[in-house]
């Protein structure tokens, strides 16, 4: 693979005009894509094989028109303090906003008027008026979305304290705040690594290339594959990190190579044979873990995955490709100030090693003959000297920061975790002051039957424990069907409510079915619990065997699979105590704690678990290669740390900084997991990956590249040391050291 990938680099750099206009051909040619593609006209979401989607669809199938996947909303009205909701005046405003929605927008299923609906409160003080909408939330026109907001602010004027609740008011996640936060953070973190603007600039241009050409791909392919609101903003959140990790990864392998004193054609070529080789395995550990979520069998959550993968494809072959072209176009100035002054002013062979000298320093070595260790190699020194004690510390720290995951709730956010400034919330927040905490997430019971097998579910339902309200079945017109309404004592997301979702299921029979976003949560929940470790499996599976190949070793891939365990637990331990518990929730704009969203542990297992492999692909990699050309084991760690260490501290710093920018979204989901990612690739990156794996490494010694002799033979070599250029480095013809005309 070294091999096919230098001559990939080289070619790439002679024909780099060729090259860049091929990227910026697709770049314009998604970007079209995405202008004349139609707005999205679906955002479903739907759980196969559960009992709440199998209601969902008789709902469609028994009550057709009736918008049973239609977007709702719910305007709710609250007097003022000593006044009721029946009186004359109030009810007169109650009356004209009715009568305003009704005729806002053709897109209106029903307008309830709450004092036929008995829809005001046991005191009076609050009351609601609900809307069906005929389509989903992201298929109302903005026009409906106008007409609503102003039937509420009109009657807002007059006396009455309005709010709007309901996803009728769910619009696309704004993300450009975000991603440029992150860029920016991810700027300063390369200029202080590579001490060249250029440099800096090379891996910021060809990851925005590369999340521009998936995003807009994403968005020309939104409509026909269905594609949900929150796709486009993974897949830019993990297509720029790992954009520039891969970019930053090359370009300081080709400093380094041109510090050796190779040509810069010779470099490129050296730089994507072995950097790129490990950006090639670290980028399919996270395309697998990606791709792999199709194992939990929801299309929301597969296609996210595939989309998110997409792009990390998009951005390794950037890597491959781009970046060595880029480079061709830099010249001298991808170098600091300080080597290129070397190498203009040294001559013959003392400007070589004056060159040398500075290009090493500049990327995390030293010339290795007397000069001052790196941070990076007295780190690893130290480790070698106390293994156990780095070790223990380091699981133990990690364990503790874990132990708040042992109390994971999960659940899907609804309005009730969103900011008190959004109108959503205080809607939210009035309906359970007025009518009781269960209101907001009412139960939708379907029968599948006529009135008399209603009536006796009615009955049964009335006759279990934690239910505020029953409304009488309503039948379809065939009368072969009826709807049910149960509204819970507690809240959505309290283990009450899930008990009574459970019983009303144990005591009816195969024909009452229960649905609603709360029941549909519960099931959500469950179905991602038990695909949990059949994908674990599939993926650390899959991943060990790509890792056994790349290193040629059974306890590498074992260690760096257990780390990855260590690690994604530890960063669920603090999504657990910051968005649950609520520890240190003002700091990162937690304004309500509750549930962790159902998605998250599965979510974190796979994507993290692809990103953590990359520090072990590119940290590891090196020290096998000091390792295979005859260093001994505790020496290879510390030439890995040397050469290595400076440039994964500055990816991981890139992934956090980019990760972090979205813990300001207002949305809850993507604020979960932004902070999730960014915690996760902390605890992975500094203590797992710096800490613990040389630690171990240092205590199996020469046992850790140990592989049965069967095995060696029966794996392919895929060279990612880049052993074959070595060989042809010595070849007759080979290109010889340059330097100084760098």
């Amino acid at each position: 693979m070294a091999t096919f990938l230098y001559k990939l680099g080289r070619t790439a750099f002679r024909r780099r005009r060729l090259v860049a206009l091929l990227w910026v051909a697709l770049l314009a040619l998604a970007g079209v894509g995405a202008a004349t593609a139609s707005t999205p006209t679906s955002s479903s979401f739907s759980i196969p094989g559960t009992e709440a989607q199998r209601a969902f669809d008789l709902l469609e199938e028994r009550f057709p028109g009736a918008g049973a996947d239609g977007a709702t909303a719910r305007v709710v009205f609250k007097a003022p303090e000593g006044e009721k909701m029946t009186d004359p005046a109030h009810k007169a405003v109650v009356e004209e906003t009715v009568a305003a929605l009704k005729s806002g927008s053709d897109q209106i299923v029903q307008v309830t008027d709450p004092y036929t609906a008995h829809a005001v409160s046991q005191n009076g003080s609050t009351a609601y008026v609900s809307v069906s909408y005929k389509v989903n939330g992201m298929e109302l026109t903005d026009e409906t979305r106008e007409a609503l907001k102003d039937a509420g602010h009109g009657a807002q004027g007059k006396g009455l304290t309005v709010e709007i609740g309901g996803d009728a008011l769910q619009t696309m996640p704004e993300q450009g705040a975000s991603e440029a936060i992150g860029i920016v953070l991810a700027g300063i973190v390369l200029v202080v690594t590579f001490g060249s603007l250029v440099a800096a600039g090379l891996p910021l241009l060809t990851a925005i290339i590369g999340v521009g050409i998936g995003v807009s791909s994403i968005t020309a392919l939104a409509n026909v594959l269905d594609l949900g609101t929150t796709t486009s903003t993974l897949a830019s959140m993990i297509g720029l990190a790992v954009g520039i990790d891969y970019a930053l990864f090359i370009v300081s392998r080709y400093r380094a190579e041109l510090a050796e004193g190779r040509t810069k054609e010779d470099a490129a070529g050296r730089a994507v044979g072995t950097a790129g080789s490990a950006v090639v395995f670290a980028g399919l550990t996270v395309v697998i873990a990606l791709v792999g979520l199709a194992v939990v069998n929801i299309p929301m959550l597969t296609k996210m995955g595939f989309a998110a993968a997409g792009t990390v494809v998009i951005a390794v072959l950037i890597a491959l490709t781009l970046i060595p072209a880029l480079l061709g176009f830099a010249g001298d100035k991808v170098l600091g100030r300080k080597q290129r002054k070397a190498a203009k002013d040294g001559e013959g062979a003392e400007g070589v090693e004056a060159a040398k000298g500075v290009g090493a320093a500049a990327t995390g070595g030293h010339d290795g003959k007397g000069g001052k260790p790196n941070g990076g190699t007295r780190w690893a020194r130290f480790v070698i000297r106390r293994p156990l004690m780095v070790l223990i510390v380091g699981v133990l720290g990690l364990g503790a920061i874990a132990v708040p995951a042992a109390s994971l709730q999960m659940g899907l956010p609804d309005d009730g975790v969103k900011p008190t400034s959004t109108t959503e919330r205080r809607a939210y927040d009035a309906l359970s002051d007025g009518f009781g905490p269960g209101f907001n997430g009412p139960l939708l019971v379907v029968v599948d039957g006529d009135k008399a097998t209603a009536d006796r579910t009615v009955s049964t339902i009335k006759g279990l424990d934690g239910w505020a309200a029953v409304t009488p079945a309503t039948p379809n017109k065939a009368g072969d069907a009826a709807m049910i309404t149960v509204v819970p004592k507690d809240r959505p997301s309290s283990t009450a409510t899930e008990n009574l979702v459970h019983d009303i299921r144990d005591a009816t029979g195969d024909d009452v079915l229960v649905t609603g976003a709360t029941a549909m949560n519960i099931d959500f929940s469950q179905k991602m619990n038990d695909a949990l470790v059949p994908y674990l499996a599939l993926v650390v599976g899959l991943a060990f065997v790509l890792l056994t190949l790349v290193f040629r070793s059974v306890l590498v891939p074992l260690k760096a699979a257990l780390g990855f365990l260590l690690s994604v637990v530890a960063a669920l331990g603090a999504v657990v105590a910051v968005f649950q518990w609520g520890w240190l929730g003002g700091l990162f704009g937690v304004e309500q704690t509750g549930p962790i969203m159902s998605m998250m542990p599965i979510f974190m297992v796979g994507v993290v678990f692809g990103l953590a492999m990359d520090y072990e692909v590119f940290l590891v990699t090196r020290m096998r290669e000091a390792y295979v050309h005859g260093q001994r084991p505790g020496e290879a760690i510390v030439t890995g740390f040397r050469h290595s260490a400076r440039v994964v501290t500055a990816a991981a710093v890139i992934m956090i900084a980019v990760f972090s920018g979205f813990i300001g979204m207002d949305d809850q989901m993507v604020k979960m997991i932004g902070f999730g990612l960014a915690a996760a690739v902390l605890f992975d990156a500094f203590v797992v990956r710096m800490a613990i794996v040389p630690a171990v490494l240092a205590l199996l010694g020469r046992k850790a590249w140990w592989l049965p002799k069967w095995l060696d033979r029966i794996l392919p070599n895929v060279d990612v040391e880049g052993e074959g250029l070595a060989e042809s480095a010595d070849a007759p013809g080979a290109a010889k050291p340059d330097l100084v005309k760098v």
